[in-house]
């Protein structure tokens, strides 16, 4: 009888953390992994890295859709509104949660009442970034500040759209230098980029990982870096503060985690440990701090405190810009 009774008991223990693993998510169900901009871009990446531990982690499928469209609106509005289970989850950008209320006309939610914050994940900032052949008289920032204060209007930068924090940081940039250019959008990265090569566009503020391999090859020239200090893994590229002349010039722009506002607490506190604990490994860590980004895995708190200190600063920038759209 005793010995029935202890391995009744132990095969009880053994079954209560199977029982708390299937409480949540739903058993079988997968959760879909939504990013709110086309695939390819480093929010992508960083869920197809962490997708297959991920899904072991939490014990169900796990789906990656890159739903892109209205400067990563379409994407948020979804995930507010889908059920609050946790099944849905948003890896969004500080663009889209605090720059998009400042120069959108109109929202489809509000991102402080609407989405509730899981987590921060990394934080990456622009380049400045000039083409080597079409440009070869920008050999530094100083020479380019100076070409533009010649010839005022003259120069241009592109960006990957209005308000994003390409457009936003070269509008920074501008005012900190005391210099008119004009603004050329395009609608992404890489037609920005291409514009670049081709002598169409003067400059453009750009993540350092997609121009890394052009920048080895001499292709392009990288002039400064918007962080507060030179990144670890390129050392030799000053900041946008030194090399510029413009002390405390800082522009970046940082990942978090976003599910529906709804969402209970316990089931925002799993996805936390279980996107910490799968995204806080060595691995991930180089692959993402080779692509430029610094890891700052903060929770939920955190999260809302940075995104209510974002929001009115993007305003301001947004306002001395010109860049919110009719």
């Amino acid at each position: 009888m005793l010995g029935r009774f202890l391995l009744a008991a132990a095969a009880l223990l053994l079954a209560v953390p199977m029982a708390r693993a299937q409480q949540f998510p739903t058993p079988g169900r997968p959760i879909l992994l939504l990013g709110g901009f086309p695939a390819g871009t480093q929010a992508d990446i960083y869920w197809r890295l962490i997708q297959q531990p991920l899904a072991a982690e939490l014990g169900v499928p796990m789906v990656v859709e890159a739903r892109s469209g209205a400067s990563g609106n379409i994407a948020m509005e979804a995930t507010a509104r889908s059920a609050p289970d946790g099944h849905v989850v948003l890896a969004a950008t500080s663009a889209m949660l605090a720059i998009n209320r400042a120069v959108l006309p109109s929202m489809p939610i509000d991102t402080q009442t609407d989405l509730a914050p899981v987590m921060s994940l990394f934080e990456v900032p622009n380049v400045m970034v000039v083409s080597a052949e079409k440009r070869p008289h920008f050999t530094d920032c100083q020479a380019l500040i100076g070409a533009a204060r010649a010839a005022p209007g003259k120069l241009n930068y592109a960006s990957s759209g209005i308000g994003a924090s390409t457009h936003l940081a070269a509008a920074q940039f501008a005012t900190a230098a005391n210099i008119n250019m004009l603004h050329v959008p395009y609608r992404g990265g890489p037609f920005a980029m291409t514009a670049l090569y081709q002598g169409d566009a003067d400059l453009f503020f750009y993540q350092s990982g997609p121009v890394l391999d052009d920048w080895r090859l001499g292709r392009v020239r990288l002039l400064g870096i918007t962080s507060a200090e030179r990144m670890p893994t390129l050392p030799e590229i000053p900041t946008i503060a030194e090399a510029c002349g413009m002390p405390g010039f800082e522009s970046t722009t940082w990942y978090g985690i976003v599910v529906s506002a709804r969402t209970p607490k316990p089931i925002i506190d799993r996805l936390h440990a279980a996107i910490t604990k799968v995204t806080d490994t060595p691995e991930v860590r180089a692959r993402m701090e080779g692509m430029g980004f610094t890891m700052m895995l903060g929770g939920s708190e955190a999260m809302r405190k940075r995104l209510a200190a974002d929001i009115p600063h993007w305003a301001g920038v947004v306002q001395r810009s010109g860049a919110r759209q009719q």
